[in-house]
């Protein structure tokens, strides 16, 4: 898949592994390669951070790999594919990071969020209050705009708008590739961050989101007892697929947003955790087909 973030996140892992084994801190690393220990996380984290070669060979070095060894070879082999993946994101102009054209439009850490979408196979999401972004009409999100930045200029929320509309169209046209499951608390549908037609306009364009075969939407309708999301709160459960040229599964992320920022969550007990709340949502969640009648009744509320 280009524009992956696959090796990149398998090689920041491989990296932290040899670290932690080590003994060495993030700080001893950066400093023994001139990089701050910022940039070490950020590494680990599967993000982008420039090195080179010579780089790389004298952290393994750091860290006590032998060379030759069958672990440096292959880390050297994983970073061989981050590489080789950035090269052909730019022979194709895919893009890498089609997103981060509009880098001015969103705060930093949904740069990362968005490599991580990009590259899932299945893509879980429970809300509680609000109609998420990958499901969400122009007006919908228009006034979301409003109400946070009542003074942003016109173009900025066009631009905002353009960023949500391609991360929808992509998304949906992965169909093979990508399941993308909407799991929503009734409060999200009457909830009104909007007026009543805009309201009205979000509901039918969310039953329509559920036609396209790699996405669908459930509602937890008020009058469920003991409801699961009320403990959980709204999250994003995102899986990926094995690495394509290896036995390695990248393991599962749950993204949690705040108005302060965002967590990313990767232990097994937070993984755990979640995964039980979707299975308990699902559990009480109306079938795609009572969702999409509810959906469509409070439309026509909406409507007059």
């Amino acid at each position: 898949m280009v524009g992956s973030t696959l090796p990149q996140r398998a090689f920041g892992r491989v990296l932290r592994e040899h670290r932690i084994r080590s003994g060495k801190s993030q700080l001893t690393a950066g400093m023994h390669i001139d990089l701050s220990p910022q940039s070490i996380g950020r590494l680990e984290d599967g993000q982008r951070v420039r090195l080179s070669t010579v780089q790389l060979a004298a952290l393994l070095d750091c860290y006590g790999l032998a060379d030759p060894s069958a672990a440096r070879a292959e880390v050297f082999g994983l970073w061989e594919e981050v590489r080789q993946e950035l090269r052909t994101a730019r022979l194709h102009q895919t893009g890498y990071g089609w997103w981060r054209v509009y880098a001015d439009q969103y705060a930093t850490h949904f740069d990362h969020y968005m490599s991580l979408e990009s590259s899932a196979v299945r893509l879980t999401t429970f809300q509680l209050a609000l109609v998420p972004g990958i499901v969400q009409h122009d007006e919908y999100r228009r006034a979301m705009i409003l109400a946070a930045e009542p003074d942003i200029p016109p173009g900025d929320i066009t631009r905002r708008l353009e960023l949500a509309a391609r991360r929808q169209r992509l998304l949906a046209d992965r169909t093979d590739n990508c399941e993308v499951r909407v799991l929503l608390s009734e409060a999200a549908l009457r909830h009104r961050p909007c007026d009543r037609a805009a309201m009205a306009a979000q509901l039918r364009y969310l039953a329509e989101s559920a036609v396209h075969r790699n996405i669908s939407v459930r509602v937890v309708p008020w009058d469920t007892d003991r409801q699961p999301g009320t403990v959980t709160q709204s999250f994003t459960l995102l899986e990926f697929p094995r690495l394509p040229s290896r036995d390695l599964i990248e393991p599962p992320v749950v993204y949690i947003e705040t108005p302060e920022g965002a967590l990313f969550l990767e232990q097994d007990a937070a993984i755990a955790r979640h995964r039980k709340a979707v299975n308990d949502i699902e559990h009480v969640a109306l079938s795609e087909s009572d969702t999409q009648d509810l959906v469509l009744r409070i439309a026509e509320e909406y409507s007059t």
